[in-house]
């Protein structure tokens, strides 16, 4: 099996952030590791070059590939926010609903910035994914 591409760094996340050239990127990715930190409880780490992560959690796969990655996490692209392990828990569909203009890939929720959003929803957002992430994937009963 090959190893994962996106794994911990020792990067600072704060250095990172600063170094965001988007002006509205930089300080909604500001606003998201607070936001992220609060939520989770655990501190920002670096995956890989471009994602903010908050907690650990294991995968295997039926096909026997495994490996670990961020319960939850952000990264400011150029062309908007990508946030990971927000749309994974139970509630997300209608938190999804009152979250405000975004869009959806596989498994990521994107939004150009913040200010187009409901903030409540998408704090609750995080909140659920981590728990769901932490409490129902990585330690399933």
């Amino acid at each position: 099996m090959s190893e994962n591409k996106t794994a911990p760094t020792n990067v600072n996340p704060r250095e990172f952030i600063t170094a965001v050239p988007h002006r509205t990127r930089r300080a909604d990715s500001e606003v998201l590791l607070r936001m992220m930190e609060e939520v989770s409880g655990q501190p920002a780490t670096m995956w890989g070059p471009t994602i903010v992560g908050f907690g650990t959690y294991h995968y295997k796969y039926d096909s026997g590939r495994e490996g670990d990655a961020a319960a939850i996490g952000f990264s400011p692209r150029t062309a908007n926010l990508a946030l990971y392990g927000l749309t994974v828990a139970p509630s997300a569909k209608d938190l999804l609903l009152r979250l405000g203009k975004h869009k959806l890939g596989a498994s990521c929720l994107y939004v150009n910035k913040l200010a187009d959003t409901d903030l409540g929803a998408l704090r609750q957002l995080a909140l659920d994914g981590y728990r769901h992430m932490m409490d129902e994937v990585h330690h399933p009963a």
